[in-house]
C-alpha cells in the first residue's frame, strides 16, 4: 500500500508541475500575444474550465498522496526518504497557498472586471497578468521542486 501510495504522490504531483510547466511555457507565452481585448476573455475562459476533474484530481492528490504515504508504514524506507516525502510536502502546500493566496484572487478580480465591463481591457489585464505570471512562476518551481523530491523518495 505504501509504495502505491507513494506512486501516485509521484503520479499526480508530476501531472500537477508538468500543468504548469505547459502553463508557463507554452500557455501564457501564447496569450501574450493577444491583444487586450483578446487576452482578457480569453484568460477567463481557461480560469473557468481549469478547476475541474483532472486538475482537482491532481491538485489534491500533490498533497493528500504524500500524507497519505507518510502515514502507511513501509518496510525498508530510509529516514532520508521520509524527510524527502516531508519537504516534497512543504513544497507543494506552499504552491497550494500561493496559488489560494495570490492566483486565484487574480482569477476572480479578472473574472469580475470582465463580467462588469467598467474597466477598459488593458487596464483589466495590467492588473493581472504580471502579478499572476510571477505567481505562476513560483508555484512552477515549488510544484517541480516538490515532484523532484518525490521522485528522488521513491527511487531505491
Amino acid at each position: 500500500m505504501a509504495t502505491l501510495l507513494l506512486a501516485l504522490a509521484v503520479v499526480s504531483t508530476g501531472l500537477y508541475a508538468g500543468f504548469f510547466v505547459i502553463f508557463q511555457t507554452g500557455i501564457m507565452p501564447a496569450l501574450a500575444r493577444l491583444s487586450d481585448d483578446q487576452f482578457v476573455p480569453a484568460m477567463a475562459r481557461i480560469n473557468e474550465k481549469v478547476p475541474r476533474g483532472t486538475f482537482m484530481l491532481a491538485f489534491l492528490g500533490s498533497v493528500g498522496f504524500p500524507v497519505a504515504a507518510l502515514f502507511v508504514p513501509v518496510d525498508g524506507r530510509t529516514e532520508t526518504d521520509r524527510w524527502l516525502v516531508i519537504a516534497a510536502l512543504v513544497c507543494a502546500i506552499v504552491g497550494h497557498l500561493i496559488t489560494s493566496a495570490g492566483n486565484v484572487p487574480l482569477n476572480n478580480a479578472l473574472a469580475s472586471a470582465e463580467r462588469s465591463g467598467r474597466a477598459p481591457a488593458r487596464e483589466t489585464r495590467a492588473a493581472f497578468e504580471p502579478r499572476w505570471n510571477a505567481f505562476h512562476l513560483v508555484r512552477t518551481l515549488f510544484a517541480l521542486a516538490a515532484f523532484v523530491l518525490l521522485v528522488c523518495a521513491a527511487t531505491p
